[in-house]
């Protein structure tokens, strides 16, 4: 039987810091995308400097992965000032592509920069085919798809299209249209649009005894009211759905979260990784693994579901009321050395932890393996039984080889 050749999409982390940037790219992304100082919509992300993004794209060739930058705010008057010459630095410093909603910044960066590769946002809401088509008659390369659209909406623009396709396929949710939101603005004076977003929707609120309140609220089997009206949404998960998004010519697979930890980033880009590797290399005996499930609810910080991808979510993909699952585990340090003689890892701590702790190492590719500590020592040489002051370095035994870049992880107490 002759096997069937697909074209194998790009896995795109986030990078809200060089760190994160090295640590997405170590762990298997082709592809990271990042902030500057000006235009994007994470103004309390790591934004990038240009020497930093130097430092990220020279990186990034020694793997053969792309750098992509977010400048996708909503230009108010003035806001567009600068832009030509942030796009042609860009251009200069090799970022691959820029990832732009507003047409004024398009226009800019196509007449200004010429040959920076342009891809359209979410924040402009792409949803049919004709809007795609638009915008490849305008010269842009890629159009990154609003999550609302729909896997029968994805295959049908597929179908009727040609430009490159990029989709959300991991990471938070917005409450409102692909983040068109003025909560924020509203509730902290901060533009949600302009890169200042406090996701008011994640705030808890008061339910007021009021008579409308009063007919449609619930009560706990405490006498509690329940979170009723809850505007937080769960997270998206689609490890379970990687046949439909690559069977339907997504050409690149977006993971959310550029203000979260290397532990979410490093495991995240790992799972996905596998995932469209396994199925790249033999589609028709695929099978998602447990073990990648498991593992990113290692690092979910709310409850998963597929978005709008098969349905349009109900109550139970809000977050309200109790906790339906919590993640159990968290992030203590990464490992900077390994010894092969003595078996002994130099480490640097991330988070508290102390002998006699069950831990797990895993790096990429998925090398984990769980072990004890029985014994540490700090960067002096001296035994301790905790490891409590953040970054500090000090050694332990391995039961197995580890490398540099692998992290360490717990389970909560």
């Amino acid at each position: 039987m002759t096997k069937r050749k697909l074209k194998r999409p790009e896995v795109l982390a986030p990078a809200g810091t060089l760190e994160k940037l090295k640590t997405a790219i170590h762990y298997g992304a082709d592809a990271v995308y990042i902030g500057g100082d000006a235009y994007g919509l994470r103004s309390r992300a790591g934004n990038f400097s240009f020497e930093e993004m130097e430092e990220g794209v020279a990186f990034a060739k020694q793997y053969g992965a792309k750098v992509y930058v977010a400048a996708n705010m909503v230009t108010h008057e003035g806001n567009e000032k600068g832009a030509g010459d942030f796009f042609k630095k860009l251009r200069d410093i090799g970022i691959s592509a820029v990832i732009v909603s507003d047409p004024a910044l398009i226009e800019i960066c196509a007449t200004e920069a010429p040959g920076l590769e342009i891809h359209l946002s979410t924040q402009a809401s792409a949803t049919n085919a004709e809007t795609l088509k638009f915008w490849q008659n305008e010269g842009l390369e890629r159009v990154v798809l609003a999550r609302e659209v729909s896997m029968e909406e994805l295959a049908e623009i597929r179908r009727n299209t040609d430009i490159q396709i990029e989709a959300f396929i991991h990471g938070a949710m917005c409450i409102s249209y692909s983040g068109r939101c003025t909560l924020s603005n509203h509730m902290s004076m901060r533009d949600a649009n302009r890169g200042g977003c406090s996701q008011s929707c994640r705030w808890k609120y008061d339910l007021f005894d009021m008579p409308f309140a009063q007919e449609h609220r619930s009560l706990t089997e405490n006498g509690d009211v329940k979170e009723e009206f809850s505007m937080s949404a769960v997270d998206m998960t689609m490890i379970e759905h990687i046949p439909d998004l690559i069977e339907n010519g997504v050409d690149s697979l977006k993971i959310e979260g550029r203000m979260k930890s290397i532990h979410y980033v490093s495991t995240v880009a790992n799972v996905y990784k596998a995932a469209v590797d396994s199925y790249i290399a033999d589609p028709d005996n695929y099978v998602c693994k447990q073990e990648w499930i498991d593992e990113l609810w290692k690092v979910a910080q709310r409850e998963l579901a597929t978005g709008f991808y098969y349905n349009v979510p109900t109550e139970n993909e809000q977050l309200f009321g109790p906790r339906r699952k919590i993640p159990v585990y968290k992030f203590i340090g990464e490992v900077l050395s390994y010894d092969e003689t003595t078996g002994i890892a130099t480490v640097r701590q991330r988070n508290h932890f102390s002998v006699g702790d069950e831990i797990e190492f895993y790096g990429p590719n998925f090398h984990h393996f769980e072990q004890t500590i029985t014994e540490m020592k700090n960067d002096e040489g001296e035994s301790i039984d905790r490891a409590p002051n953040p970054m500090m370095i000090l050694t332990m035994p391995v039961t197995q080889p580890v490398k540099p870049g692998d992290m360490i992880r717990k389970k909560k107490d």
